[in-house]
């Protein structure tokens, strides 16, 4: 029998010496102003680097500001209502990290007398805490010298190194970690990773960087070599799938019917109108069009009167349409809720 050899992967390449303190001096003046680097607590660096995984900053600012407001500390999270806590989560998206964030913040509680742990390796063992999390709060709450790995420091990294592969393959992205963990320094490891993602997101960035702002031009190997558009190596695209749904505004007594989205759905414990079949019947009172990872969703939304098959139970009720603010909602469920103010023969 014939058997597959393993190619092994090459090495990733040496590093310039020398980066933290320019990039430090630059960062001093340069750095962005974020609500949760004022204070940088550990458990509010905690909830900021949850709410920044999959989303841009500019969104999470606000969203940051009113959680931490309703959730001052871990002991406030752990005692709220998981619905309240998806509640103030609504409009971020990956409501996982909401349930994750709040199950450990529980166990924070119960196992570790209100304070988060200080290494990265116990950081892991709650949920919703990975590698990178882990590394941010470590290094940006404790001083501890870890390395972080997200999309902005990633590419900085790949561009300093002429690293020319595709980053995301698991090769690839433990290469990189290896890169990222040569660099951080053991002073101000917490602030050199800060400033390393303030890079990319402002100087480095995917298209047009501004190489000539850069403090680290000057050790760059990609600036170097005039490779910078072509590091990192750009990967396929996902092809988009599209879907076709009907959602269906149940109305008995002056209420509309919602459902929980279940397990393994989209939005799982949220709460949501009704979807049918493509060729369910009704009034049509509209269209609302959503996005989830590589799908695009047209969703027609009809109206119809209520029948004996809509049982309530945990899981469904009759709601007021103004009791539908209270409720923590899917993104397209907000939508079509919006969507029911204007349609005035509705009621």
């Amino acid at each position: 029998m014939k058997v597959a050899r393993i190619r092994p992967q090459p090495p990733p390449p040496a590093l310039p010496r020398g980066v933290a303190g320019p990039l430090l001096r630059w960062y001093a003046r340069a750095g962005r102003d974020l609500p949760w680097r004022r204070s940088p607590e550990p458990y509010r660096v905690w909830v900021s680097e949850v709410m920044l995984q999959q989303t841009q900053v500019e969104r999470v600012r606000e969203f940051f500001v009113r959680f931490v407001t309703a959730f001052p500390d871990v002991r406030a999270l752990a005692a709220a209502d998981e619905d309240e806590v998806l509640r103030l989560w609504e409009g971020l998206g990956y409501y996982r990290r909401a349930r994750q964030l709040h199950a450990a913040a529980r166990r924070v509680v119960a196992d570790h007398g209100g304070r988060l742990p200080r290494t990265a390796e116990s950081l892991r063992t709650l949920p919703g805490i990975g590698r990178y999390t882990a590394g941010a709060i470590a290094s940006i709450a404790f001083d501890v010298p870890e390395p972080i790995v997200e999309a902005n420091s990633r590419r900085v990294i790949a561009r300093l190194a002429g690293f020319e592969r595709p980053l995301d393959t698991p090769d690839a992205e433990a290469a990189v970690w290896r890169m990222a963990a040569a660099l951080v320094p053991q002073r101000n490891p917490g602030r050199f990773n800060q400033a390393l993602m303030d890079l990319g997101a402002l100087v480095c960035t995917p298209a047009r960087p501004r190489c000539t702002d850069c403090p680290l031009a000057k050790a760059c190997v990609a600036h170097g070599t005039n490779r910078v558009d072509s590091i990192p190596a750009t990967s396929v695209r996902r092809r988009v799938e599209r879907i076709r749904e009907t959602a269906l505004v149940v109305q008995h007594g002056g209420r509309v019917l919602v459902e929980r989205r279940g397990p393994g759905e989209w939005w799982e414990g949220l709460w949501d109108f009704p979807r049918s079949g493509s060729a369910a019947k009704g009034r049509l009172l509209g269209r609302v069009a959503y996005s989830v990872t590589h799908h695009r969703v047209e969703c027609v939304v009809r109206g119809c009167r209520s029948t004996p098959r809509f049982r309530t139970g945990k899981n469904r009720r009759w709601v007021t349409p103004a009791g539908l603010a209270k409720l923590a909602m899917t993104a397209p469920g907000r939508r079509i809720a919006a969507l029911l103010k204007t349609v005035a023969h509705l009621w």
